[in-house]
């Protein structure tokens, strides 16, 4: 029996077309989820609360208060993976939904199917922290506590998603080492997952918007042009 199937994950689906939301819940339920649902931007993130879901999809285009909001409420408490879903397919809405908290996007029309495996692909993402020696990393004023999840830049505490934690210990694991977007894909979202790899780039600006680091003079995340990003040798 698989793990899904001993202890079942919660998944959140919050979109406002009926029709839709009952085909996702068809196909999480028969991979063995237990899925709740809402159509209120809203009310989700009272859900949220409540119910500790691993995963939230939720739709970007909610009448009232919108996808966007309702993932910038529940980043304000809940660290749990959010993929948005969207109609439209210009780039903006893509780095609005990522910019509040967003891990993933998918934009519509899309497959069922898909999505289940981008939600199954989520949940065996590998942690950072659990896999490597040393607890602590230093770079300049930049800590990372990895066992307690924790940075702080000249002590003050910066909060970061769970991905964007998980990008920032993927490149402080080989400090002074280029890392391809393709090596930080494989390190943070697992070497089955499959996207946009352009979702490197939106985590790492706000990475560096958060840290306080100019891209044009950094101290902590350099671009290596060509090639990818690195952090500094001194770690």
């Amino acid at each position: 029996m698989s793990a899904v199937q001993e202890r079942p994950m919660k998944i959140l689906v919050v979109d406002d077309e009926a029709p839709l939301v009952h085909l996702i819940e068809q196909y999480l339920l028969r991979e063995g989820f237990q899925v709740e649902s809402t159509g209120d931007g809203a009310h989700a993130g009272d859900i949220v609360r409540d119910q500790n879901p691993a995963v939230v999809i939720l739709d970007l285009g909610l009448p009232g208060m919108d996808g966007v909001e309702a993932c910038r409420r529940i980043r304000t408490f809940s660290d749990c993976y959010i993929i948005m879903l969207t109609a439209r397919a210009e780039e903006v809405d893509r780095l609005i939904g990522l910019s509040v908290g967003a891990d993933d996007y998918v934009t519509k029309p899309f497959s069922p199917r898909e999505l289940v495996l981008r939600v199954k692909a989520m949940l065996r993402r590998p942690r950072n922290a659990s896999d490597t020696g040393r607890l602590t990393r230093q770079l300049g004023d930049l800590r990372v506590d990895l066992a307690g999840r924790e940075v702080r830049v000249r002590g003050q505490p910066v909060e970061l998603t769970l991905t964007e934690f998980e990008v920032l210990a993927a490149l402080l694991s080989e400090p002074g080492v280029a890392l391809s977007r393709n090596a930080l894909i494989t390190k943070v979202w697992g070497d089955d997952w499959f996207g946009d790899h352009h979702l490197v780039d939106v985590h790492i600006g706000h990475l560096r918007r958060k840290l306080g680091d100019d891209p044009t003079n950094p101290r902590f995340i350099h671009t290596v042009r060509g090639i990818g990003y690195k952090t500094g040798p001194q770690v």
